[in-house]
């Protein structure tokens, strides 16, 4: 008797672990996405921007060039301490990113000068 019953579970053990088919009756493979107007293009294209907001003393730049593999740049940003950093960049196919930053004007650290210290008068006192 244990045997039956031990066999009776195997097959429904079997039955449920067994992986379905894909429906196939109505459906078909999904179509691929594809969208194209000819033959693939390299990429190219340019850009530039540039924000001065004196308000925030905000200024810097960046500008990029693309032709296929070949990338150009350079960005420049106003530094708080008075200098102007500006990086120029270039990358070649498979040579990676090559940037050279350089400075232009020296670096300016105000003297500290310490708060006043704070005077306290007594409150008037009416009696």
């Amino acid at each position: 008797m244990s045997c039956k019953v031990l066999l009776l579970a195997t097959l429904v053990v079997l039955t449920v672990a067994r992986p379905e088919p894909p429906p196939t009756a109505g459906y078909g493979a999904p179509a691929p996405i594809f969208i194209s107007s000819g033959p693939e293009a390299p990429p190219r294209y340019d850009f530039t921007y540039a924000v001065k907001d004196e308000y925030a003393g905000n200024d810097f730049g960046h500008q990029e060039s693309r032709d296929g593999y070949d990338t150009k740049g350079s960005y420049y940003v106003q530094l708080p301490d008075g200098r102007l950093q500006k990086v120029t960049y270039y990358v070649n196919g498979d040579s990676g990113y090559i940037a050279q930053v350089e400075y232009q004007g020296e670096a300016q650290y105000p003297a500290y000068q310490p708060a006043p210290a704070p005077t306290y008068t007594p409150a008037p006192t009416y009696g």
